[in-house]
């Protein structure tokens, strides 16, 4: 007899003593996984020339989607069909022709392009990624040749993409200035890993040069003025990447804002008298305006987080909002000081709605050498000295990325099945300044590992948590830091780990993963022939005699980031070791569990894990 799950999981096999589950375990009394899975995230949010919103909407795809107006009444519309579901930390947004009758995208590594009323198929251009619109019949796209990525540009009836800036480097996605005669974008040189700067290409010429540029600095998001003189970008050269303003054709450089905080999403008021961005410290994202002239900096609303900011043409703002309590939408806000928000799209299930969130509370302690890490802890109902609870520490992924006020359907699950949660920010995570994001560099597995045990030693001080039931869960880089976190524990803090779609050995991963994460690693740690010893120090496969607790590994088979040779590589070595385990793949996914029917799945596997090992 076929079981449902015969549909979705590749290997299904355990090591060591099996978990038979508990006959009795039901669902928590407010959370259910299905509805968690049913969430639809609006995210790459761009304005049409009419003022309409074109955006992607993760439900069983990751689509095109177009709500023709803004105001109260509208309905979104379906634009593409084909897309499956799309991780949204490696999509590209969508593109809107000048004339606002054609959007473009990326999918399956080709451009695609559809009318943007959905009225005929979208149809495949050409072999390219992170399309932008150079006229209504041009289009500009990103494309990888001899192991660099080259900026391309192709006629939408005679699609042939022509290379019009490269180098030894890789070119990132084009902006256009307003008289569409120059493209700005930018450029990430390979001899220095850690540099990256902002180009012009003179389209009538075929000139490039550099505007900005600093050894070991990262220069980003380009973004013309209504007037095509000046370029805004951030750059983290201060510490922070804070707003710097360029002279297009001179080359003259100054720092707008000095705000000690990374700013991000530039857009110019069509005056060009500031900039909608968005401005991120400490997990929360708000969202302000930059006045061009002064730099100052106006507050329009508060993080959570808050993504993809644009002007409509009455003046307002449109972007996309979540935090701990509300699920990722579509909000409009006034574009001055009086705060009044709307919101446009809230495709959220009303299960979602009404179930009561937890409020995380936000922490910080010392790790082994004094740093100070941050996170958000969240304490379950009836927790307390004397019935102190289980919990999970919860690492993110990355490295270069952070765990924020954000919606976390997983979080409130468990904190609902009366676990705490606890996201710690070790070092390497974004929105603490350049030098805490650096301090993982050359350290990776060894000093950020080091910084999860103090997450768990801080719990250990809470009177109403158990320490002897605490487990670490993580995905991606978080995975590693799990493995890492059991293997090279000598105080065997943890009871048990949970690797989904995680390293083992990196040495390996470097050699078998894509380009982008091979350049990841190679950015914040060489190679395994330039520093072999910090590569063998960053790979808990060496050290896996260490692990005394059971884990549960998960991985899809067609990730090609981390490669589900690593997990291979981890549970051969499991396996002779006599170590508990649990290991599944995912036929049908690549990095990250997207699908309903992995999804649930691989996290009905987690509830019983947990429930077994520290419930």
């Amino acid at each position: 007899m076929q079981r449902p799950t015969d549909l979705v999981v590749g290997k299904d096999e355990s090591g060591g003593l099996p978990n038979p589950g508990r006959p009795h375990l039901q669902p928590p009394p407010y959370w259910r996984l299905e509805a968690i899975a049913a969430v639809e995230r609006p995210r790459d949010l761009v304005v049409t020339p009419a003022g309409g919103l074109v955006f992607i909407l993760d439900r069983d795809s990751s689509d095109v989607w177009h709500l023709p107006h803004h105001e109260g009444g509208a309905h979104p519309r379906r634009v593409s069909t084909q897309r499956g579901m799309e991780p949204y930390w490696e999509d590209t947004a969508p593109a809107v022709s000048p004339d606002g009758s054609t959007v473009a995208f990326g999918d399956g590594g080709f451009v695609w392009v559809a009318p943007i009323d959905g009225s005929t198929p979208a149809r495949r251009v050409v072999r390219a990624g992170a399309p932008c619109w150079l006229d209504d019949a041009h289009l500009l796209g990103v494309l990888g040749r001899d192991g660099c990525s080259h900026l391309v540009s192709f006629e939408l009836e005679n699609p042939w993409p022509r290379s019009i800036a490269h180098g030894d480097g890789d070119c990132g996605q084009a902006t256009v200035s307003p008289d569409r005669t120059r493209i700005a974008f930018t450029f990430w040189p390979h001899e220095d890993r850690n540099r990256s700067e902002i180009r012009v290409l003179d389209l009538a010429t075929g000139a490039t040069r550099a505007v900005t540029g600093t050894e070991r600095m990262q220069d980003k998001g380009p973004a013309w003025s209504p007037d095509g003189s000046t370029i805004a970008y951030i750059s983290e050269r201060s510490g922070w990447y804070e707003i710097h303003l360029v002279d297009a054709s001179r080359g003259e450089d100054r720092r707008l804002t000095h705000d000690g905080a990374d700013f991000g999403d530039l857009e110019w008021h069509p005056d060009g008298s500031c900039l909608v961005a968005t401005r991120t410290r400490r997990g929360h994202r708000d969202l302000v305006t930059v006045d061009s002239g002064s730099g100052g900096v106006t507050h329009l609303a508060s993080g959570g987080v808050w993504q993809f900011p644009h002007w409509l043409p009455d003046g307002s703002v449109v972007a996309t909002y979540e935090d701990h309590a509300v699920a990722p939408r579509i909000e409009r806000l006034d574009g001055d000081k009086t705060g009044n928000r709307s919101v446009l799209l809230a495709p959220t299930p009303a299960a979602i709605e009404h179930a009561p969130h937890a409020e995380p509370e936000e922490v910080t302690y010392r790790s082994f050498d004094g740093l100070e890490i941050h996170g958000f802890l969240f304490r379950p109902a009836g927790a307390s000295d004397g019935a102190p609870v289980a919990a999970i520490v919860y690492p993110h992924g990355g490295p270069t990325d952070a765990s924020a006020d954000e919606w976390d359907g997983l979080a409130q699950y468990f904190v609902d099945r009366g676990y705490a949660w606890f996201a710690p920010n070790f070092r390497g995570s974004t929105g603490y300044g350049r030098d805490f994001e650096r301090k993982n560099h050359g350290v990776w597995g060894v000093d950020d590992t080091k910084d999860c045990l103090a997450a768990y030693d801080h719990l250990a001080t809470l009177g109403w948590v158990d320490p002897a039931r605490v487990a670490i869960v993580g995905g991606s880089y978080g995975s590693y830091m799990a493995l890492a976190a059991a293997t090279d524990d000598p105080l065997h803090r943890f009871a048990a780990a949970v690797c989904k779609y995680g390293d083992c050995d990196l040495k390996t991963s470097w050699a078998m993963g894509d380009r982008d994460g091979r350049q990841d690693m190679e950015r914040m740690m060489s190679t395994p022939f330039l520093a072999p010893a910090e590569i063998r120090a960053g790979s808990p496969v060496h050290r896996l005699s260490g692990i005394n607790i059971p884990l549960l590994i998960g991985h899809g088979e067609l990730d090609d980031r981390v490669v589900p040779e690593q997990s291979v590589e981890l549970v051969t070595e499991l396996r002779k070791l006599g170590t508990t385990f649990e290991y599944v793949t995912y036929p049908s996914e690549s990095h990250g569990f997207l699908r309903r029917a992995p999804f649930l799945d691989f996290y009905h596997r987690l509830d019983r894990f947990l429930d077994w090992y520290i419930g």
